[in-house]
């Protein structure tokens, strides 16, 4: 039964890759509201609300339509009327502080109540984060989850990393920022997890080729110019695009460059390395 369920996910690795990456978003903004960090304002604050909800809720539109392969919300199939899991309940449950901060905002979005929200938010959104990736490796076999070890903490680099590029775009297309100095610590906390989430995927892939019932080495060797690629568009468009930021006029067409590259190379790199899990199941 976990297997069955993993295999429906499996085809539709798109929508769990822009929920983590809208839940991302929703913890940086969380986070920055909590420590009076994002005086952006109403406006400031609904806009990265909105694109959160958005790619949070992709998934759970396609689960409602009629599509063959991508009829459950992690795990949950909504068009059949059954109750949402334990999975469901707590992606659903970010939605709760998300339209308290919406509700909330205002100002200098200094107010307690605000910053209480933006706590809830950001603990909701990392909750769903970390349960959604213990649960992937539960269901997984159990010498694909010795070589998915590293997978739930890479979930959460990733929504951190990606959702850090979603921010840094909806502040510099809403104009909040007088000068750019301003998100050089950004650039480079944004850097540092880039580096961090590529050594994890490398760890990862090592222990898939150091695995004979995933393909082993020559599989995951014969998969490399494609692995490449997807880090090219992963890391290095987004990170020369982070680097462009001190350089005005351009910043803004490096941001909406970096933020679908990044989420274009990953969800490469997620079928490629999926396509090895499924390899070791079926044998």
């Amino acid at each position: 039964m976990p297997m069955m369920y993993w295999r429906v996910e499996s085809a539709a690795p798109l929508w769990r890759i822009l929920a983590a990456s809208g839940y991302g978003l929703w913890a940086w903004l969380g986070l920055a509201l909590l420590l009076g960090l994002y005086p952006a304002g109403r406006n400031g604050t609904l806009v990265p609300l909105s694109v959160g909800t958005l790619l949070i809720s992709a998934g759970l539109l396609v689960a409602c339509l009629p599509w063959r392969g991508a009829s459950d919300w992690y795990g949950w199939r909504p068009r059949r009327g059954s109750r949402p899991n334990r999975a469901a309940l707590l992606a659903l449950a970010a939605y709760l502080p998300m339209l308290a901060v919406a509700g909330l905002a205002r100002g200098g979005n200094i107010f307690w109540a605000t910053r209480l929200a933006g706590a809830a938010l950001t603990l909701c959104s990392l909750s769903s984060l970390a349960y959604t990736g213990y649960r992937f490796c539960c269901q997984l076999s159990p010498s694909a989850q010795r070589a998915a070890v590293s997978l739930p903490i890479s979930r959460l680099v990733f929504a951190g990393y990606a959702g850090g590029l979603w921010l840094w775009l909806c502040v510099l297309a809403l104009g909040e920022l007088t000068t750019p100095r301003g998100l050089y610590p950004w650039i480079m906390l944004l850097l540092a997890l880039a580096l961090l989430l590529g050594l994890l995927e490398g760890l990862a892939w090592q222990s898939l080729a150091g695995s004979a019932t995933h393909g082993g080495a020559a599989r995951e060797y014969a998969l490399r110019p494609a692995r490449f690629v997807a880090a090219l568009f992963t890391y290095v468009i987004p990170c020369i695009a982070l680097l462009l930021t001190r350089h005005d006029g351009i910043d803004l067409i490096a941001a909406a460059l970096a933020v679908p590259s990044c989420l274009l190379g990953k969800c490469l790199e997620r079928n490629l390395y999926e396509s090895l899990l499924v390899r070791g199941a079926a044998g």
